[in-house]
């Protein structure tokens, strides 16, 4: 592969980062499934090729850095909202409490909550 050709994957490599860090930014998660099969697809190129551009290859191992921390808390964002939900379906199933002997207790939660209409 010329010079050229690895000029132009990591060209490529770099507009897709830039791409991938929007979307992690802009929440449109559903995006990035075809988008990390496109870097496999370009990071394997890359290492099928002699790169003689020291500082652009860092650069864009800065990218990887970058979007690898967003994907990290936007992974984390996704746990806590899951984490939230949980903890809301088991309040609404009821309140758990202890007795000065230990004893667990149960307090059911009413059914939900109607609206009433008045005239």
């Amino acid at each position: 592969m010329t010079h050229d050709q690895s000029a132009d994957l990591i060209r490529e490599l770099e507009d897709l980062l830039d791409r991938e860090r929007k979307a992690l930014i802009a929440g449109e998660l559903e995006s990035l499934g075809q988008m990390m099969r496109e870097k496999e697809r370009l990071i394997d190129a890359l290492g099928k090729v002699r790169i003689t551009d020291a500082n652009r290859l860092s650069r864009t191992q800065r990218s990887v850095e970058r979007n690898r921390a967003l994907l990290k808390s936007a992974s984390e964002g996704i746990h806590a909202v899951a984490h939230r939900m949980a903890e809301l379906r088991r309040v609404r199933q009821g309140l758990h409490t202890y007795d000065a002997a230990g004893q667990r207790n149960s307090i059911p939660v009413r059914g939900p909550a109607q609206l009433e209409k008045k005239a």
